[in-house]
């Protein structure tokens, strides 16, 4: 199966590195690709960054990475706003980089009378802008999240995400997202077979987490390839209806099934 795979979409944190370093074999894997005439694109539900950050942090690794090579939530994010509703006024729960991210799709940021309340993974959060957002919500305002990760792996221990900001909304407006972006959401794979013009029967989807990574593969009927380094461990699979077509000790041992 993994024979016929032309591009492997890969996560990032947790799956190819944690914080600043790369984890084991992704060097080798992406080397392999090379070697094999194989594709691969980057995709991260992590918004707190744009695509041409990433491409500077994993270049600064030690990855030769090309720029177009990095897909995140935020634009999926951004995108779908631009083509469902046009240019919109947005309330960011987000990061300067985020803002930067829709403002390139012609979005404005607005703080008194927005069209649209987006939740990112915002490392910038402060009382005053989660207040404002629930005093939104409770106005009826359209609200989407770039994606619905509770944790995100770090050398210290899992830190709070986007899903951890919407249970917290929740628990004080009693909104959910009117719909949620990026991963599992099918829609990533089908932007992704647009723009690189790869069928969804050659794609793989390679990561660390099952309610993501894997789900995404379920929903999008892709192959879904599990890697150990990051969130779920062989006792979550276990327990877990959500089950992998492959699984792999890391990115490196990944590399040697496809050689």
């Amino acid at each position: 199966m993994l024979d016929k795979i032309d591009l492997f979409i890969l996560d990032m944190d947790g799956t190819f590195y944690l914080d600043d370093i790369l984890l084991p074999g992704s060097l080798d894997f992406l080397e392999i690709l090379k070697q094999k005439g194989k594709r691969y694109v980057f995709f991260t539900n992590n918004s707190s960054l744009g695509p041409t950050d990433y491409v500077r942090k994993l270049r600064k690794m030690g990855a030769p990475v090309l720029k177009g090579s990095v897909i995140t939530s935020g634009e999926i994010t951004a995108e779908y706003i631009l083509q469902k509703y046009g240019r919109c006024k947005i309330f960011l729960l987000g990061t300067p980089q985020l803002k930067r991210v829709f403002a390139s799709y012609g979005h404005v940021m607005e703080d008194e009378k927005p069209d649209f309340v987006v939740l990112g993974f915002d490392k910038t959060l402060t009382y005053e802008k989660l207040k404002k957002a629930c005093l939104f919500l409770r106005k009826g305002k359209k609200y989407l999240a770039t994606h619905p990760d509770i944790n995100c792996p770090s050398k210290e221990g899992p830190i709070p995400d986007a899903g951890s900001l919407i249970a917290a909304i929740e628990a004080s407006t009693g909104r959910k997202p009117d719909l949620v972006l990026g991963k599992p959401n099918p829609m990533v794979v089908e932007v992704i077979s647009r723009k690189l013009n790869v069928p969804k029967e050659k794609m793989a989807m390679v990561g660390d987490r099952l309610y993501t990574d894997v789900k995404l593969g379920k929903n999008a009927g892709i192959v879904s390839i599990l890697v150990l380094t990051g969130e779920t461990t062989l006792d979550d699979l276990s327990r877990s209806d959500v089950k992998p077509d492959f699984v792999f000790k890391n990115l490196y041992e990944l590399s040697k099934a496809i050689e």
